[in-house]
């Protein structure tokens, strides 16, 4: 963007993070109009389907479904202490409060005393054994949310506890060897040997690199906090709207705890004011306490959770604390290496071992590790248990191969992408991943090219050594990264989903699918595959709310899977339709069935053009079956948790990002002026959507590496950073000046919905080109002889800290 149009954007009020889609749509209106004359109804830019209620604040969310008569509200009774034993509690005062209904403790809970989502070691509610501070011990059931919560305020003085020792940090229980899983291992050795082999070849490298990194966890901070609304319904049914990623799972946790069968518990959700990994599993505690409450008081019972137990109660992304030791050549190839990572897993296991295996399997990136064995450890604290978030591990194990090629670069005086493209995945011998998957898709050479290019990266190199060699305060910064993401659930099973299509008798479509809607499109994506697939305008399709009731056994909307699962299974439903509606034409209109074209609303038989509207009616009369159901199952996938090898994911999303930034260095205080995104999603379902979702996760993840700390108080393990007020995440002020968002032209080599690719988690690594801008702009106050010992999030005093180190040589 140049400056031109940048101070016509700022005359005329238009946001920078919109610039790129608006200029496309204007000059591709053209294209996409003929698209759409031709029947094609995918490929194309699309409001989100709920775009129109969501900024008239008509969107229906959980807390705005109109409550039945005798609806009660939950709020629930916390810890206050991280570790130690609840002796007794003496509840007679909460239950004496006024409006206050029934106290619940564990007790209550008819079933299983269970809400983890893979171990049994989550307790719905305190039994004995206080984990951290703000575990829920009680539950108080009012007249009113505000009676509820003031009742359960008096916590800390009605709960007799002892307490003992915390364990706040990965690094404290490693060294304790506190894992709420067994530890993790992977090795691969292209010469064969096993890991003493592998430290001697690092040993045996002309250069070694040895170090640690902490990098910090990210609270999902969704618009929309945790909430449940139970609804008891007859012969013990439970009817649960609740704002999760999971309606499954909540489905079958909750008869646990109820000790009923599946079959009697439906588990809505419409839409969710957001998501990101913090409603995949942790959404199960509330919709487990509010079905026991409504079952026991046989009245609708609504557990909103007010934000600051949110931040208390549930967990967020797992920080890591790595240590390394790395060989490598005088071109900067990596040689060997070695890795211990140390995830904070908190007090259960939750989704950490999936999370490890996840950053296990990025710790390539993008790269070519020939002797590698990395080591992983799910360190158990007394704090919140930590969940999925947005990249579910990938991030965490591809960020430290970054950290060590940027060292490797500095330290052999070379531009850091020059090291980094001599690591790249090539082909033949080079192109299998430490897990034995061969990368058979790889881009990233074409792609770094061309972002390398069209973001004048060598000459704006020069530029900011210039900037830097005549400013004594101000340092500046340019760091081009990649990604290589993989896309698949890392268990085989979860790669399945399935659909509903009902036709009815005026043409209208009725679309109903195990994915979730978060904001992120998934259902706009699915209406244009089905609309594509019937040959209808768009218009004619809606999206009903997820149902555990209608579509049966789905797996999370998570792992970027959202579209191309259920996208595949919609269009597999679609299908059976169309065909079922050409073997009817044909047989009242003569020809064949494949000849029947469905385009524009019409359809086109043996020289007629009919309407859909008239032949969905033909139908009918002729008792075709006009609704159908669809399957989809990811193929070629393989997974030995044991070794750890396989073919865990279907494809690779690739994508880069060059940041640019200007540092204070007597203050720590920064500012992206730039950054320019190249990324991969296949041949595009909606480009509107896809460099929304680019934006967006390139922002977040930002948020993530640069300013979202999490701080437990090192004695009482109470989390400081638990409101807005004190933590930080990334606002519209952050966005950089300028701005300039690109997708990758290209389809998928493997046979995706319409070849394209997902989008959700592979940006949010962008970003990592924004925190090594920070440390290549901070090494500059030492002329780049000298690593900055940077960590993440790299906020202002984590700057000053490296600044200090780098100034101290």
């Amino acid at each position: 963007m140049n400056t031109r149009v940048a101070e016509e954007l700022l005359r005329k009020g238009e946001p920078f993070a919109n610039y790129q889609h608006n200029l496309k749509a204007r000059f591709n209106a053209t294209a996409e109009a003929n698209a759409l004359s031709e029947g094609v109804r995918v490929g194309v830019s699309r409001p989100h389907e709920s775009a129109e209620l969501h900024v008239t604040g008509t969107a229906t969310y959980c807390d705005d479904i109109a409550e039945l008569t005798g609806t009660l509200h939950c709020a629930l009774g916390l810890s206050p202490i991280a570790a130690g034993k609840l002796l007794a509690s003496d509840l007679a005062a909460v239950r004496a409060m006024p409006g206050v209904v029934r106290v619940f403790t564990a007790a209550d809970i008819p079933g299983e005393n269970n809400c983890g989502s893979v171990l049994h070691d989550d307790p719905i509610l305190c039994d004995g054994e206080i984990r951290y501070l703000g575990q829920p011990v009680f539950a108080v059931v009012a007249e009113t949310r505000d009676q509820a919560r003031r009742a359960a305020a008096l916590a800390k003085t009605v709960l007799k506890t002892e307490a003992a020792e915390p364990v706040l940090t990965p690094r404290q229980a490693h060294e304790q060897q506190r894992y709420v899983v067994p530890p993790m291992q992977l090795t691969r050795s292209v010469s064969g040997k096993d890991e003493a082999g592998i430290r001697a070849a690092i040993e045996s490298a002309p250069h070694r690199l040895t170090g640690s990194l902490d990098v910090g966890g990210q609270e999902q901070f969704y618009l929309e906090g945790q909430i449940s609304y139970a609804l008891p319904k007859e012969g013990d049914g439970m009817h649960i709207h609740c704002s999760t990623q999971h309606p499954s799972e909540m489905q079958f946790l909750v008869a646990h705890a109820l000790g009923i069968q599946a079959h009697a518990v439906l588990v809505e959700c419409r839409r969710m004011g957001g998501g990101f990994g913090g409603k995949e599993s942790q959404s199960a505690q509330f919709a487990c306490i509010a079905a026991m409450a409504a079952r026991a008081l046989n009245r609708p019972v609504k557990l909103r959770l007010d934000r600051d137990d949110d931040f208390m109660i549930t967990g967020r992304r797992h920080g890591f604390w790595y240590e390394y030791d790395v060989g490598y050549d005088d071109a900067g190839h990596i040689l060997g290496v070695t890795l211990q990572m140390v995830s904070h897993a908190g007090h259960s296991a939750d989704l950490s071992a999936a999370v490890m295996t996840r950053a296990v399997c990025h710790f390539d990136n993008a790269y070519w590790l020939p002797e590698v064995a990395m080591h992983g450890f799910c360190g158990k604290t007394n704090t919140q248990s930590n969940t999925a978030f947005r990249g579910f591990g990938g991030p965490q194990g591809a960020i430290c191969v970054e950290y060590i090629l940027d060292s490797i670069a500095r330290t052999l005086g070379k531009d850091a992408l020059a090291v980094r493209r001599a690591n790249f995945y090539g082909t033949s011998e080079r192109n299998v991943t430490p897990y034995r998957q061969t990368v058979t898709d790889n881009i990233i050479e074409e792609l770094v090219d061309q972002l390398e290019v069209s973001s004048d990266y060598q000459a704006r190199r020069a530029e900011v050594a210039a900037f830097n060699a005549g400013s004594e305060v101000l340092k500046r910064g340019l760091a081009l990264t990649p990604v290589k993401f993989g896309i698949s659930f890392n268990v085989k099973h979860l790669n399945q989903a399935g659909a509903l299509v009902h036709v009815y008798l005026d043409g209208s479509i009725l679309v109903n699918h195990g994915g979730t809607e978060m904001g992120q499109g998934l259902n706009t994506k699915v209406a244009q595959v089905v609309a594509h697939e019937l040959g209808v305008n768009f218009e004619r399709v809606r999206m009903s709310a997820t149902d555990t009731s209608k579509v049966a056994n789905t797996s999370a909307t998570a792992a970027s899977t959202g579209a191309d699962l259920n996208g595949k299974a919609a269009q597999d439903a679609a299908r059976q339709i169309r065909e079922r509606l050409a073997a009817n034409v044909a047989q009242r209109h003569g020809g064949t069935a494949e000849d029947v074209r469905f385009a524009n609303d019409k359809v086109l038989a043996n020289g007629k053009e009919l309407d859909f509207s008239a032949v969905v009616a033909d139908a009918y009369l002729d008792r075709v079956q006009l609704w159908s159901d669809g399957f989809y199952a990811t193929p070629g996938l393989s997974w030995d948790a044991k070794t750890m090898h396989g073919r865990p994911f279907y494809y690779y999303a690739y994508g880069a990002a060059v940041s640019e930034v200007v540092v204070d260095t007597l203050t720590g205080e920064w500012k992206l002026l730039r950054a320019d995104l190249l990324h991969d999603v296949g041949q595009s379902l909606n480009p509107a959507v896809d460099i929304g979702q680019v934006e967006g996760g390139f922002i977040q993840g930002m948020g993530w590496m640069t300013m979202e700390e999490l701080v437990w108080h090192p004695k009482s393990g109470l989390l400081m950073t638990h409101a807005p007020s004190t933590y930080k995440i990334p606002t519209a002020n952050d966005c950089p000046p300028v701005f300039n968002v690109k997708l990758f032209e290209g389809r998928n080599a493997e046979d995706a919905i319409h070849r394209s690719k997902a989008v959700g988690e592979p940006p949010l690594l962008l970003p990592f080109s924004v925190f090594f801008a920070i440390r290549e702009a901070i090494a500059a106050v030492g002329s780049h002889k000298v690593n900055p010992p940077l960590q993440a999030p790299a906020t202002s005093e984590a700057i000053l800290r490296a600044i200090t180190a780098v100034q101290a040589g």
